[in-house]
């Protein structure tokens, strides 16, 4: 206890309760678990942007000898990436579910296999749209005129960053389906999906001569968004794939570094 405990306890415990309130402690509890799990959940989201954005430009650049996402529309996405996703997925406020989890063990994997299922999955199915839009998507889409290339190009790029967009509303929840539930009440990953939204359109049709992109027709914007739109069902997908639980056979220390002693009348 901070106010009535007394100094020896104070400086012998591991934790001082400063207001003398046990519920403080399942607070800190929440709030610590709420934060762990919301790293996981922008390290997830960050993982799947790098993946398919590494392998779209480098593929591209080995087949063709371009790639379809210029410097700056990376810098964009970066931003989307450290910037804005970071404040969306790490300012999510805590729920009463989980307290209803088990505890994190210290020698527990940062990176758990429902996140590995997530990013691999969501990777996999970006990198085929994309592939397929950069190698057909003149042939699918009828795109013609000396500005075919361009448009292509940017019709990647746009699809790529809505692809992200819909993948951070999956990150809200790594193993629910329902990833909206709360999601109004966490003002801020609002107002980051709007601002991200808002700025996608910008770029595309004002700033294409700093993008390097091309004003979209009305119905290459509504493939754009099908496509993104597509990862939730991907997710629900996912989600929908069991996933063992890793064993961890390693030796739990004490607190103090030491090994426990073994039991049992083969052992003592």
């Amino acid at each position: 206890m901070g106010i009535a405990g007394t100094e020896v306890a104070k400086e012998s415990a591991d934790v001082v309760i400063m207001d003398d309130n046990f519920t403080t402690i399942v607070n800190v509890a929440r709030w610590g678990r709420s934060v762990y799990i919301n790293i996981q959940k922008f390290v997830q989201f960050q993982l799947t942007v790098n993946v398919v954005a590494l392998m779209t430009n480098f593929v591209s650049a080995c087949v063709s000898g371009s790639a379809p996402l210029t410097a700056v529309q990376l810098l964009w996405v970066n931003m989307i990436m450290d910037t804005l996703g970071a404040l969306a997925l790490a300012t999510e406020p805590p729920h009463d579910g989980l307290m209803k989890r088990p505890p994190v063990g210290r020698n527990t994997h940062f990176i758990t296999r429902v996140m590995w299922r997530n990013i691999i999955g969501q990777s996999i199915y970006q990198l085929i749209v994309l592939g397929v839009l950069n190698f057909d998507g003149k042939q699918l889409l009828k795109l013609n005129g000396p500005k075919s290339n361009a448009t292509l190009n940017t019709l990647i790029f746009n699809t790529f960053v809505f692809c992200q967009v819909f993948n951070e509303i999956n990150s809200r929840d790594m193993e629910k389906i329902n990833i909206f539930r709360g999601m109004l009440s966490s003002w801020i990953f609002v107002i980051v999906m709007v601002t991200t939204v808002g700025f996608q359109v910008v770029i595309v049709e004002f700033l294409g001569t700093f993008a390097g992109t091309v004003p979209l027709s009305w119905k290459l914007w509504m493939v754009s968004v099908l496509i993104g739109a597509t990862s939730l069902i991907v997710g629900v997908v996912l989600k929908c794939i069991p996933v063992p639980m890793a064993k961890d056979t390693r030796i739990v220390k004490h607190h103090d570094g030491y090994e426990p002693l073994p039991t049992g009348p083969d052992l003592a």
